[in-house]
């Protein structure tokens, strides 16, 4: 393991080893999280004006957290690292979104 430290001086370990049963753990959990937010964001957005902006932001952006869904992650670990990273944007975006006509 290589010491290291940040910008105040604290000594910073080296992050755990991802491997793939945990990445696999980490997409279905954002997967699920996605499930969920995108009826909630959907129904707030239905609700708006049908001139609205936001609204239509919100459409499209659940439209793509669908179509995320709708695919598989690449082989391997860095095709995992990716797809959550996708799945994790989406599921980012629909939260504003929520926060949004929330708020």
């Amino acid at each position: 393991m290589v010491k290291t430290s940040d910008s105040h001086g604290t000594d910073v370990k080296d992050p755990p080893v991802l491997d793939l049963r945990t990445m696999r753990t980490y997409i279905s959990t954002l997967r699920v999280h996605l499930q969920l937010a995108i009826p909630e964001v959907e129904a707030a957005a239905v609700r708006r004006d049908r001139d609205d902006i936001p609204r239509h932001c919100a459409l499209a952006c659940i439209g793509e957290a669908r179509r995320k869904l709708g695919i598989e992650a690449r082989p391997g670990l860095s095709g995992g690292i990716a797809y959550a990273r996708r799945l994790g944007r989406s599921l980012n975006a629909l939260l504003d979104h929520y926060e949004t006509f929330n708020s």
